[in-house]
């Protein structure tokens, strides 16, 4: 028997066990998974095997077929009695087509690889084991989560039609009942939504916090920008698992600041907005963030990803969550190789104003943390113009809206020559032509 550990102290590596009377095999598959960190035992055969299985938790098990006394078939059939949750890979030559089928129905193996086998193949079978077997743990976990949660609201609900049935109120204080149900499960959904963010940063180490930080602040700013209540919350929400499409990234790229990344490892991360937007395709209630997830690096100057959209193409939600999350990232050297103190991260997106973000929102975030920003221009007479008409420096008296309602640019905003680029694109897209106020001393 031998074993051998990984240095890692963070989580406890998975443990394998090969058992083979070859003594060269065992040594073969040892010197080829040693460097992943795995911790590894060895057996000479089904009986050893087993004792070891009898005092150590052994997540996977690879056996030989053709053994002397226990062949892979009875050991494994051993293994799947006593220990079902442990992944069994057997090992087989071609002839031995009889016996592997013999081992897929008594030992119930997850799956059998030739010899000789390929060194990146056997790898990346064990790996994708490993990880099928986590995810089955944490689907169980979830179930068994829901299913308690499911419990609890049947008794609430029997609760309630107890109450009901045992009481002669008024309407009125059933239909209070009623909206008190009705809050906790949005406050339940909430809820639920913070844990999966919060499962989601436990592979972010230095960025621990980044997604809450980054939602109380974008709601804020939503507020600020007169956004309604029901979009600041989707705003809220598309903050908290904006990074979800990460979660399938190497650790060592979600520790690599973007800014250092090489052109191959920058083409992996530039699809997670939209892997985000993929993995929430199933609930409905989040189809409006997932938007906004996909779109959160999208730039104002259409140099951003995934879609390369620009200006008010983004919706506004995005442009806000771009802003929020830039700035939580420069303080921790997600986005730069150095972190940037607060001063530093702000002075970074006034400087990006009109091409990585909007304006707008930049100045609104600048003021709401207690910066200057963008002088707001005087009041005065107005002028109606068009955009042909517009230059910069002029100054606009009254919320710049379209004809669906949806406001592109707030009152007093100062006009510079991106943005005037911006309206006149929309306009060409959209097909309309907007009227803009603008302040006529300062025009």
């Amino acid at each position: 028997m031998n074993e051998t550990q990984s240095d890692t102290p963070a989580e406890q590596p998975a443990t394998l066990l090969f058992v083979d009377d070859e003594a060269n095999i065992l040594s073969a598959l040892k010197r080829l998974f040693r460097p992943h960190g795995y911790r590894i035992f060895t057996a000479g055969g089904g009986a050893e095997g087993l004792e070891i299985m009898a005092r150590e938790t052994i997540d996977l098990v690879v056996s030989d077929m053709r053994m002397p006394e226990m062949n892979g078939a009875q050991f494994l059939e051993q293994v799947t009695l006593k220990w079902p949750e442990t992944v069994r890979i057997l090992l087989t030559g071609y002839a031995e087509i009889g016996a592997t089928i013999d081992a897929i129905n008594k030992g119930q193996i997850y799956r059998y690889i030739s010899k000789p086998w390929e060194d990146n193949d056997i790898v990346i079978a064990v790996k994708h084991a490993l990880e099928r077997k986590q995810l089955k743990h944490e689907k169980e976990r979830l179930e068994l989560l829901t299913k308690k949660q499911n419990e609890e609201l049947k008794e609430l609900n029997e609760s309630l039609e107890d109450k009901v049935k045992a009481r002669t109120e008024e309407v009125r204080q059933t239909m209070g009942f009623l909206e008190v149900a009705h809050e906790k499960l949005k406050k339940g959904f909430i809820t639920s939504v913070t844990v999966f963010a919060n499962l989601i940063e436990l592979r972010e180490g230095a960025m621990a916090g980044h997604s809450r930080r980054v939602a109380n602040d974008a709601r804020k700013l939503a507020k600020r920008l007169d956004m309604s209540d029901n979009e600041a919350q989707d705003v809220m929400l598309a903050a908290l698992l904006h990074d979800i499409g990460k979660m399938g990234l190497p650790d060592r790229l979600l520790q690599k600041p973007f800014g250092q990344l090489t052109n191959e490892e920058r083409e992996e991360v530039v699809k997670h907005p939209a892997k985000g937007q993929a993995a929430l395709m199933a609930l409905e209630q989040l189809h409006p963030a997932a938007a906004l997830i996909r779109a959160h690096h999208e730039r104002f100057d259409g140099m951003g990803f995934p879609d390369g959209i620009a200006g008010f193409a983004i919706p506004m939600g995005a442009r806000i969550l771009a802003v929020v999350n830039d700035y939580d990232a420069l303080q921790s050297g997600a986005l730069l190789a150095k972190s940037l103190k607060p001063a530093e991260a702000q002075e970074f997106l006034l400087e990006s104003r009109g091409k990585r973000y909007d304006p707008q929102v930049v100045d609104a975030y600048i003021a709401m943390l207690g910066g200057g920003g963008q002088p707001a221009a005087p009041t005065g007479p107005e002028l109606a113009l068009k955009s042909p008409q517009l230059q910069p420096g002029m100054a606009l008296t009254r919320d710049l809206v379209t004809r669906d309602g949806v406001m592109l640019l707030a009152k007093d905003y100062l006009l510079d020559e991106g943005l005037i680029h911006q309206i006149r694109s929309f306009e060409k897209s959209d097909g309309s032509i907007l009227t803009i106020y603008i302040n006529a001393k300062r025009g």
